[in-house]
């Protein structure tokens, strides 16, 4: 499970909703308020299983020049990174994805960081397949055969990113993204996986960030991973009694508010089973995934 944020609108800073909000997705990496992960051993000790940190990993990936997508992957913790502040200062982009990785029991590698990006795209998860162990074959060959020597590392997310590719996230990302999701059900199913499928995904081009919250139906009380939104014109806390204002238009999609005291008003939660499509200067589009 992780955490990470992805935002639209005029060009603006990496660091002014990366590094400097008072809850930031560096902070988020060393003590996340709303990350649970119940059934994980190593989260037990925690109350809750609240799992509070996030520092097997990180990721950055932009929209830069002429539209091209750039990335930046490491495995050391976000939060002791100042190879990661200094870029956030100098790249001013108008979408970017950013991504903390807490992967217990994982591998931990430069190629399962996310955000993962290919053919002008790039993709977010914080989640996972249940019993992806017994169907990762399956999905795996499902990828498009020209698309599967691409796939570089070992998680479920990835394989999720290049599922959502080979069932046209190009031409319809949210249909794609639905597709994807049936998939891993119609797996679950087949194979009698009793663990859920959970996830909080977010895809982008550069010109629209396409979300999803998703947790299979038969997960009982274990809620999907939090999503939300900021609505209206955004102000964001960035240390004891200053705020930072937005340009207008902009969008933020964010696993947790990038403040320790926020509003509903202001930070409004997506909820489970639903596709979200943010564009500029326009209100996010919300369809049921079923």
């Amino acid at each position: 499970m992780c955490r990470w944020i992805a935002y639209l609108g005029a060009a603006i800073p990496v660091e002014d909703v990366l590094v400097r909000p008072d809850h930031s997705l560096i902070a988020q990496s060393l003590l996340a308020r709303r990350l649970y992960l119940p059934g994980t051993a190593m989260a037990s000790q925690f109350r809750d299983h609240a799992f509070p940190t996030n520092g097997d990993g990180f990721g950055l990936a932009w929209s830069g020049r002429a539209g091209t997508l750039g990335q930046f992957r490491e495995i050391t913790p976000a939060w002791d990174s100042d190879n990661l502040r200094h870029i956030a200062a100098q790249i001013e982009s108008g979408c970017f994805l950013a991504h903390v990785r807490a992967a217990p029991g994982g591998t931990i590698s430069e190629q399962n960081a996310h955000p993962f990006v290919h053919a002008g795209w790039m993709f977010q998860h914080n989640g996972e397949i249940g019993g992806f162990r017994d169907l990762k074959r399956e999905l795996t060959m499902d990828v498009a055969p020209e698309l599967y020597p691409f796939i570089k590392g070992t998680t479920d997310s990835e394989v999720c990113f290049f599922l959502a590719l080979t069932y046209g996230l190009a031409a319809d990302p949210a249909a794609a993204l639905r597709r994807m999701v049936e998939r891993v059900e119609t797996a679950r199913r087949a194979h009698g996986i009793t663990e859920p499928f959970r996830g909080a995904m977010c895809a982008s081009d550069g010109e629209r960030l396409v979300v999803l919250r998703w947790v299979s139906p038969d997960a009982g009380e274990l809620p999907a991973p939090s999503l939300f939104h900021s609505t209206g014109s955004e102000t964001l806390h960035v240390g004891p009694g200053r705020t930072e204002r937005l340009p207008e238009g902009a969008q933020l999609v964010v696993s947790e508010p990038l403040e320790l005291h926020w509003s509903r008003r202001h930070w409004r939660e997506i909820p489970a089973g639903t596709v979200g499509v943010f564009r500029r200067d326009a209100e996010p589009a919300f369809h049921p995934l079923g």
